[in-house]
């Protein structure tokens, strides 16, 4: 007597996932986005460390680096977020006329264009190193007693903190369009998932 065998052979997609970590380990996919992504936000900094030697109107000084801060924000918020991690932010208003806050995750998938693991360290790295450096020049100038300098300061890092609240959002949801009101991120879940910073690095 012969036992029937029910098990069925199982094609297993191994050359897919190999290319699939190919393309994740990939060095740079997206060099433009990658390149501005950094670009305005170090350009700024170096311009407010060398500010008393380009120029002794600060008005000039304040200008450039706001503007140098701004082109920064849009292309972190509408593109480089897209499409070096997957990630988008965005504020709309419902047809009751309230604000909503709205975060979101691309799910990883074959094909997909979503930037590989290097891109996506330089944007986390880019993203929370800048803000700390901009804390320290925020300590300096009011140790320094330089009030003018601190008002610039503040605005830079108001800038800066807005994509990186944004960001961390997007990662804590993981989901597609959540409002805030269902998913609330505070010091206390950042304390509670460690990953969430440290994971992404």
């Amino acid at each position: 007597m012969t036992m029937a065998d029910d098990t069925e052979d199982v094609e297993l997609d191994f050359a897919a996932d190999e290319q699939e970590r190919a393309r994740r380990s990939a060095v740079i996919r997206h060099p433009l986005a990658s390149f501005f992504h950094l670009f305005f936000r170090v350009v700024a900094i170096v311009t407010y460390l060398l500010c008393d030697w380009i120029s002794e109107n600060f008005a000039s000084c304040f200008v450039l680096i706001i503007t140098l801060l701004s082109f920064d924000f849009w292309s972190v918020k509408n593109v480089t977020g897209r499409l070096l991690v997957g990630l988008r932010w965005w504020n709309q208003i419902d047809e009751d006329g309230k604000s909503l806050w709205l975060f979101e995750a691309k799910k990883s998938s074959r094909g997909n264009n979503i930037g590989t693991e290097a891109e996506a360290r330089i944007f986390w790295l880019g993203l929370i190193i800048c803000p700390l450096i901009w804390m320290f020049f925020f300590f300096t100038s009011l140790f320094s007693l330089k009030i003018k300098w601190l008002s610039l300061v503040v605005a830079s890092i108001s800038l800066q903190v807005a994509n990186l609240y944004g960001y961390l959002r997007c990662k804590t949801v993981g989901g597609d369009g959540q409002s805030p009101d269902t998913h609330s991120l505070t010091g206390q879940h950042l304390l509670q998932r460690p990953d969430i910073i440290f994971g992404i690095l």
